[in-house]
């Protein structure tokens, strides 16, 4: 997921990956995206301000065993290159019994 999201590819992992009513967090309004369309729209409007990069560092279980965790450095790309945030943030990703994301979260480690 988190080698397609800065990429064109990101469309075509959505319905690969994010359950039809996926509750996603909207960073630019402080609010939560819902639905795989609501999540499309987010995405092409962070795009258009910004490039945002991701790099995961690790994947573990949350402490209840039922989510992912996944321990990443947020970054950011423009003309003169890429430049990474000092810290990192968990993603923390529950899933559906089809293995389809039906929620994330983000918070600091």
């Amino acid at each position: 997921m988190y080698a397609v999201f800065s990429t064109e590819e990101r469309d075509a992992f959505i319905p690969r990956s994010l359950a039809p009513d996926v509750d996603w967090p909207n960073l630019l309004d402080n609010t939560r995206a819902r639905g795989i369309a609501a999540v499309r729209a987010y995405w092409a409007r962070q795009f258009a301000v910004m490039h945002p990069l991701v790099h995961l560092e690790r994947l573990r279980l949350d402490d209840d065993g039922r989510r992912v965790v996944a321990t990443v450095r947020p970054g950011l790309r423009d003309e003169t290159g890429d430049h990474w945030a000092p810290a990192t943030v968990e993603h923390v990703y529950t899933f559906r019994e089809d293995g389809l994301v039906s929620r994330m979260d983000v918070r600091q480690p």
